[in-house]
This record gives C-alpha cells, sequence and structure tokens, in this order.
C-alpha cells in the first residue's frame, strides 16, 4: 500500500513540472499495458490547472491508452512467456479464466467495458491478445471506451473545475455502474435491433 501511494505522488508531482503532456501520455500508454497507477489522477490536476487546455490533455491520455493497449495486446499476441508474468501480477487464475468467459461471450466488447472502469485495463488487453480477439473490433473498442472515459472527466472538469473532481472522487464507483447499465442495455437495444 505505502508502495502505490508513493506511486500516486509520483504520478501527481508530473504536475507540477513542463513536463506535464508527455507524462500524462506515457502514464496512460504504460497503465494500459503494465503500469498499476491509472492515469485519470495525473490528467485530472493537469485539467484543473489549465481548464483551456482540458480536451487537448482528455486526447493525449486517449491516444497513449490506445497505444499502450496494442502495445499489451502485442504483447499477449507474441510474448505469453512475458504478458502472463505482468498479467498475473495483477489478478489470479480464476480470475483469468472469467475475462476468458467474457471474451467468448461478449468478445472485444469486454474490452470497451474494461476501459471505461476502474478494472486494470492491461487485464483486458493483454488478454485479448492472448486469446485472438479480432483487432479491428478490439481497436474500435478501446477508442471509444478509452476516448469517453478521459473526454468525460476532461468536460465535467472543464465545466465544473474542483467540485465535479469531488463528486468523481467520491461516486466515481456508483458512476461506473450506472455507465455499465446503460452500456449493456445499449448493446442489448443494438442486438435486438439486427436480428
Amino acid at each position: 500500500m505505502k508502495y502505490l501511494k508513493r506511486l500516486y505522488k509520483w504520478v501527481l508531482h508530473w504536475a507540477e513540472t513542463p513536463y506535464g503532456s508527455p507524462a500524462l501520455f506515457l502514464l496512460a500508454f504504460s497503465e494500459a499495458s503494465f503500469f498499476p497507477v491509472p492515469p485519470d489522477v495525473l490528467l485530472m490536476v493537469l485539467c484543473l490547472s489549465i481548464p483551456a487546455r482540458a480536451m487537448y490533455y482528455a486526447f493525449l491520455c486517449t491516444a497513449g491508452s490506445v497505444i499502450g493497449g496494442m502495445f499489451g495486446f502485442f504483447l499477449g499476441l507474441n510474448f505469453w512467456h512475458i504478458a502472463k508474468g505482468i498479467l498475473f501480477h495483477y489478478i489470479d487464475q480464476q480470475t483469468f479464466e472469467a475475462v476468458r468467459m467474457y471474451f467468448q461471450q461478449y468478445e472485444a466488447w469486454a474490452v470497451a467495458a474494461a476501459g471505461f472502469t476502474p478494472i486494470p485495463y492491461k487485464v483486458f488487453t493483454i488478454s485479448a491478445g492472448f486469446f485472438r480477439v479480432n483487432f479491428p473490433v478490439f481497436l474500435m473498442a478501446s477508442v471509444l471506451s478509452r476516448g469517453a472515459r478521459f473526454f468525460l472527466v476532461a468536460t465535467l472538469i472543464y465545466f465544473f473545475g474542483e467540485r465535479i473532481r469531488d463528486f468523481i472522487d467520491r461516486y466515481f464507483n456508483i458512476l461506473t455502474l450506472v455507465f455499465m447499465v446503460l452500456l449493456l442495455g445499449g448493446f442489448m437495444i443494438i442486438k435486438y435491433l439486427l436480428r
């Protein structure tokens, strides 16, 4: 726990340097494939410090995360002996089997759900490569879910500032659950309409 707290503080310190933007991109990239701290914390601090650049920061965060997700996919696809060491650092074999089931049932749309939620995104990016998920669908799901997550945070901070950050911090899990219900409901409607 102390280790994670130190990492968290180290991530936040980048907002006070001229390297905040590249640090955000690299943090988003690494979190999608191996690093434990999510980029949202740095994204929020940067958006609060310069609200006029909030959409730029959201774009950087999305791009870094999607490219990092592609790297995680590549690791799972071609370097399982390395990737499994990263993966099983975060989950156990039972959770891995549950992820396999999600991919069998929902294909790469499981990535879309993971991309927006607090579930470690790297678990799904690496697993998607290992399970040979359709790459274009994986990529589209990643862009949509990560973009939705980061642009939503940036937009809310742009319009509401500090108040919305406190609200997001306090109710993040509930907000995620509501989004998941809406997302799954949307998929069911689309599936029904395509029959």
